[in-house]
């Protein structure tokens, strides 16, 4: 069935959005470890090893959700750089030589759609990809650097079933730090092949579900969140616990493929009769946020609005912008962002 054409799209869009109150989304912690729950983080979280100007450190932050990594000391302070688009869950069942025993579950009913059984092919190591319909859009629960995986793509899963064993392969992991890696995520592109392929000579030897495509949502906020509130939405999430932090207008006349496939960021759609272009808000993570129609004409991608903060914007939006205070332009990196997120390529 070809795409519908905006008019048809905004149409349906009122019929659309009220369907989204979806059942519960039914989340469960992946392993036994649940001190994310506790007054101790440090019991939850893998500590990254940290060595800045000459100290060295072991903080369990690191493995935290959120820009956790890579100190930098600007000129107004010690920031963090490297965004951790998951959370990093540590061991508690080990045997006498130290390796892990955790076994790794599903946080969700849903559907095994990636395994990536060889632990060179990527940083994640061994990991499994399952999607999730909660009735709003398609996303995407990632369990990385197990030991082994017992399932198969196309499986169903229900939530709390054993999917793989928590271990320490892919890349800068021992046994000491063994843990699961978990994200949960919304898709970007159909067409990632060939976004790929355009700008990168390495093979990608995991489809869609390469991590470039791939973008996480705080799982953390996410699932502490579920606790209070086990009827929450990601919907409701996202617009209650999220910041918007720059917005980007994308030249484009048809509806985005991403608001197609996650038709809740929907902004405003019956304003705009005819668009040139929609403007696209995110968090500093680069998760989507709103997408809102625009008639304004425009050739390349802009930002029209950003956070002020001191220092470079790069810092803050894993590269994408650059400039400071409330001026930012869309860096390279960034250009090829938009570009994937709209299939404008």
């Amino acid at each position: 069935m070809p795409p519908l054409p905006f008019r048809f799209f905004f149409a349906l869009l009122p019929l659309i959005l009220p369907s989204l109150q979806a059942g519960p989304m039914g989340l469960v912690l992946p392993t036994d470890n649940d001190a994310i729950f506790s007054d101790d983080p440090s019991q939850f979280y893998m500590y990254t090893n940290r060595n800045f100007e000459g100290v060295a450190s072991k903080p369990w932050s690191g493995g935290a959700y959120g820009f956790t990594r890579n100190q930098k000391r600007t000129s107004s302070g010690i920031v963090m750089t490297r965004l951790h688009e998951g959370i990093d869950i540590r061991a508690v069942h080990r045997n006498a030589s130290g390796e892990p025993l955790d076994e790794v579950r599903s946080i969700a009913n849903g559907t095994v759609v990636y395994v990536n059984d060889s632990p060179g092919a990527s940083n994640y190591g061994r990991y499994i990809v399952v999607h999730h319909d909660w009735g709003y859009g398609p996303f995407f629960s990632l369990y990385a650097h197990l030991a082994g995986t017992n399932v198969s793509a196309g499986q169903p899963i229900q939530a709390g079933k054993t999917i793989g064993k928590l271990g320490y392969t892919g890349a800068g992991i021992n046994r000491e730090r063994a843990h699961v890696h978990l994200e949960l995520n919304m898709i970007l592109s159909d067409h990632f092949k060939r976004w790929y392929d355009r700008h990168f000579t390495t093979k990608n030897r995991h489809g869609i579900f390469h991590g470039f495509n791939l973008v996480g949502m705080d799982i953390a906020g996410i699932l502490t969140a579920h606790r209070a509130n086990p009827n929450l939405s990601l919907p409701e999430f996202l617009a209650s616990q999220t910041e918007i932090h720059y917005k980007v207008l994308i030249p484009k006349s048809e509806v985005p493929p991403l608001l197609r496939r996650y038709p809740f960021l929907a902004r405003d759609y019956d304003k705009v009769a005819h668009p040139t272009s929609w403007e696209i808000a995110f968090a500093a993570s680069g998760v989507p946020l709103e997408i809102r129609p625009s008639d304004r004409t425009l050739s390349q991608p802009i930002v029209t609005y950003v956070k002020p903060t001191t220092g470079n914007h790069a810092d803050h939006t894993s590269k994408r912008l650059t400039g400071t205070g409330d001026s930012a332009s869309l860096t390279p990196s960034g250009l090829r962002y938009m570009q994937l997120l709209s299939d404008s390529f």
